[in-house]
């Protein structure tokens, strides 16, 4: 069992920019005996604080979750300029973990519930030939066509709010299924897929679920109106497989007013560019 560490009485609350590749973590949340994304960047500031803290997130990332964007606020006592937090803490974590950026902000200001919005996008690499440096970022998919627009169109009626109980995993304390999405898009950019969706918060497992049942409508498994129908009537025994964490990844988290530069959130969002091999290019 988990024991929660309070904040210290009185101090600075910084809230923080941070990517991290989830390959080899146990998710966001501290867990006893298990490396967690958490738990590396509190041991980070407390060894600079010398006293306990605790980093509280917008979002809980799962288990091999990726985020480009995760944001996250922590209390510190501390005389250290916030400009300098990045460099200091970035050379106590590992290389799976970097602070992009540290921003002050007021004491009532929360990186979960001041959220406006969490954005994730999926992303498949259909071409049948393994490429390595996609191989921890992208779901290596090429075992049928994929109708990426058939796909799209799906996932349109989700745009509203919604009881999703049908992508709900089992496992979460949350006391309902209720989200709002607030945009959604699947595209196809030559051998990638992308899937991205927008909501006011995620349930445990939702994406990858999701994604799960929408490729099964994109290879043709599947009706779409087979798949509208499952989510509206919450049919969560009939959403048999959840995609696999490898290809999600936390884009970025939106607030009434971003501690952090628009261009900079921007920045945290990456796409991969594969170049397209043309007759004319040749090997001397």
């Amino acid at each position: 069992m988990m024991t929660a560490i309070a904040p210290p009485q009185s101090g600075q609350r910084l809230a923080l920019l941070i990517q991290y590749q989830g390959t080899h973590f146990h998710g966001w949340q501290r867990q006893v005996g298990q490396r967690t994304v958490q738990e590396v960047i509190e041991q980070a500031i407390a060894s600079v604080v010398n006293h306990p803290v605790s980093v509280v997130a917008a979002g809980r990332t799962d288990t091999g979750v990726h985020a480009a964007g995760q944001v996250a606020h922590v209390t510190v006592n501390s005389p250290i300029p916030v400009h300098r937090w990045p460099g200091i803490l970035n050379a106590r974590l590992p290389a799976d973990v970097v602070i992009r950026a540290a921003a002050v902000v007021p004491d009532h200001w929360h990186a979960r519930f001041s959220a406006l919005w969490r954005r994730y996008r999926y992303t498949l690499y259909t071409d049948p030939c393994p490429n390595i440096f996609l191989r921890p970022w992208t779901w290596h998919y090429y075992y049928a066509p994929l109708d990426v627009e058939k796909m799209a169109a799906v996932l349109q009626p989700l745009i509203g709010r919604h009881h999703l109980s049908a992508f709900h995993r089992s496992g979460s304390n949350r006391a309902h299924s209720w989200v709002e999405v607030q945009a959604v898009s699947c595209q196809r950019r030559g051998a990638l897929v992308e899937i991205e969706v927008q909501a006011s918060g995620f349930l445990y497992g939702m994406m990858r679920l999701l994604v799960g049942l929408l490729v099964q409508v994109g290879q043709g498994q599947r009706s779409p109106a087979s798949f509208t129908e499952i989510w509206q009537q919450e049919q969560r025994h009939l959403v048999k497989y959840a995609a696999p964490p490898v290809g999600l990844c936390l884009l970025g988290v939106g607030y009434p007013e971003s501690p952090f530069p628009l261009a900079l959130c921007s920045e945290a969002m990456p796409q991969f560019q594969l170049a397209s091999i043309t007759p004319e290019l040749s090997i001397a």
